[in-house]
């Protein structure tokens, strides 16, 4: 049986998170936009798409011997953007800086998926974390105007001590994601 899998950094959002959240929901309320449940809210390392669930084992293993020793790192979440532009814009982010041991790690898990065979996307690693997927904009210029309200915005910082493997299951009311198994850092 194949599973939808990938692996990330959960993040916990704090207030002044939440707030931006729910400030771009409210100033793009007429759009047509996803908005990601705060619930799901993680930084993807590495989108594997559908793997056999028998090589789950296999990437446990990989990533267990990859995460040990590493060791827990911050980084910060600040600023506000889009993927494209603004007349054909995709998705609404929220920026990472500070975040060169977010590389390190990304970069062994990368090299550790190539060792044993899994396929990865093959586009440069953009640390973003996602909060909504554009289906339509009627107003770009609104789009605009709250991109550049949070441009340089401090959101918070994020204490990384685990990467946690995930499934994703797609359901009409959005994508279900169950954590798989947790990796330490340390």
């Amino acid at each position: 049986m194949m599973k939808r899998i990938f692996t990330a950094i959960k993040i916990i959002p704090e207030k002044s998170f939440l707030d931006i959240h729910s400030s771009f929901q409210a100033i793009l309320a007429n759009e047509k936009i996803k908005w990601v449940d705060t619930s799901n809210i993680h930084l993807t390392l590495a989108f594997l798409g559908d793997i056999d669930e028998k090589r789950i084992p296999e990437l446990a293993v990989m990533l267990k011997l990859k995460c040990a020793g590493s060791g827990e790192f911050d980084f910060t979440l600040a600023g506000a953007g889009i993927f494209k532009n603004l007349r054909d814009s995709r998705v609404i982010w929220l920026g990472v800086k500070e975040y060169e041991k977010l590389i390190s790690l990304y970069e062994e898990i990368k090299a550790g998926l190539k060792e044993t065979g899994f396929q990865t996307e093959d586009r440069q690693f953009r640390p973003h974390i996602t909060i909504g997927r554009i289906k339509f904009i009627r107003d770009a210029g609104n789009l605009g105007k709250a991109l550049e309200m949070y441009r340089d915005q401090f959101i918070q910082k994020v204490n990384v001590e685990e990467l946690v493997l995930y499934e994703s299951i797609l359901k009409p009311s959005g994508p279900v994601y169950k954590a798989l198994e947790k990796f330490r850092l340390v």
